[in-house]
């Protein structure tokens, strides 16, 4: 066949069968013998359980032996589900669904044998079967293309009132809701790892240019350390000048490093059971002299989260409640951990500075610093990483205000993680 109509017609054949492999319903083609010959049984099918309770419910509404959810291609018939008969696969001249289908609505046939459409089909004539009475509908998808079709029969002439029509119509756009729950469920999991890939790809990446940054800002914080002990670069504007390159470049390292633990957390978290207690000391003992006179409060919790991730978390909200201390105040934190419904959630408050209640969703996002007299320099990342890891573990970070002043962070730990 190599005529232009013969072209169209492969054309169409092959977008068919890309739109059944999308439906995850692509398994069940194979090869089918010519028009004529004895029908095969089907091949395997990855279609969902559920079909086969539709077919049951086609089956019992309309009173008949047989039912069967077919799919229908440019040249073949295949059943995915079946009651009263195993399934099978045939040339679609053979079907009495693949003659019908054109028709693309509901037919209704009491006896086949004194049908001139179907009486001489092999699955009426006795050569395949005695099909008398026959009714199907088409399996349309939302934009009217058919995928099948969802038949009943028997061998033994019958009729369907109004009210079984139209409730076989019913379950045929069951079927079709099921089928496509199935394909928004495949192009989900495809996301899913796509997206999982390349939050592996960030982390590689962010890994490396990370590593190649160090070296550099290492050396040249080194040098300008040593310039800043040669007197003879101490007098005039290269002093300052070596003092600025060195404080920019410790900038830079600390930028790098926040940006490198960003990319890190957040991602699948792995909950164990752990003291509260035992966390804040591991994050007070890393941020060391930074903390020196600050009075920090714990109550002991036991909790369910990813132990590293949480050190992360109070790490950093802790440096911010020192970071961001009022003056003349002794900073003061109170960590603790209270039981939910959904699991539990932790709450680090302090008394300083606060959020303005109108920038609470603006700096969770990367980067994002509050401009202020007298805040500290920084990197506009901790407060994201944390939600980030409130992300992680199914949760989510809020903001309160202290009573008496302050900022309290709220961060709700869910059932379990996700990712």
């Amino acid at each position: 066949m190599t005529d232009q109509a013969s072209l169209q017609k492969a054309d169409r054949g092959s977008g068919h069968a890309d739109l059944l492999s999308r439906y995850g319903l692509g398994v069940a083609l194979g090869e089918v013998a010519p028009a004529g010959s004895l029908p095969q049984p089907a091949a395997a099918s990855n279609a969902p359980a559920a079909l086969q309770n539709l077919v049951a419910l086609a089956v019992q509404l309309c009173n008949a032996r047989y039912g069967a959810i077919n799919v229908i291609t440019e040249d073949e018939f295949h059943q995915i589900a079946a009651l009263g008969l195993e399934p099978l696969m045939c040339a679609r001249d053979d079907s009495l669904c693949g003659q019908v289908l054109k028709y693309g609505s509901t037919v209704v046939v009491e006896d086949c044998s004194e049908d001139v459409r179907f009486r001489a089909n092999p699955f009426v004539d006795g050569r395949f079967g005695a099909v008398r009475f026959y009714a199907t509908t088409p399996l349309l998808t939302t934009d009217g293309v058919p995928l099948g079709t969802l038949c009943i029969f028997d061998e033994e002439p019958g009729s369907l009132t109004g009210q079984q029509t139209a409730g076989l119509e019913t379950l045929a756009a069951q079927v079709v809701d099921v089928l496509d729950l199935q394909l928004r469920t495949r192009q989900l999991d495809a996301t899913i790892s796509e997206l999982q890939r390349s939050n592996e790809l960030l982390g590689e990446f962010a890994g490396r240019i990370s590593h190649d940054l160090r070296g550099p800002l290492t050396n040249v914080v080194g040098l300008a350390e040593l310039a800043e002990d040669e007197p003879d670069l101490q007098e005039g504007p290269a002093g300052t000048y070596f003092k600025r390159i060195g404080a920019s470049a410790l900038r830079m390292s600390s930028m790098v490093e926040n940006l490198l633990g960003y990319s890190r957390v957040g991602g699948a978290a792995h909950p164990e059971t752990v003291s509260l207690a035992a966390v804040v000391q591991a994050a007070v003992d890393d941020l060391g002299h930074h903390v020196d006179g600050v009075r920090i409060h714990t109550e002991d919790f036991s909790a369910s989260a990813d132990r590293e991730q949480l050190r992360v978390l109070i790490q950093n909200l802790v440096a911010n409640a020192v970071a961001y201390a009022r003056p003349g105040i002794p900073p003061e934190v109170r960590i603790s951990g209270i039981a939910t419904p959904g699991s539990w959630r932790l709450e680090v408050a302090d008394n300083g500075k606060g959020i303005p209640p109108k920038d609470y969703d603006r700096v969770l996002e990367p980067l994002v610093r509050l401009d202020r007299d007298g805040d500290p320099s920084g990197t506009g990342i901790g407060l994201a990483t944390c939600m980030r890891i409130a992300q992680a573990h199914g949760g989510r970070l809020a903001f309160a205000r202290t009573p008496g002043g302050g900022l309290t962070v709220q961060v709700e730990f869910g059932p379990g993680p996700v990712g």
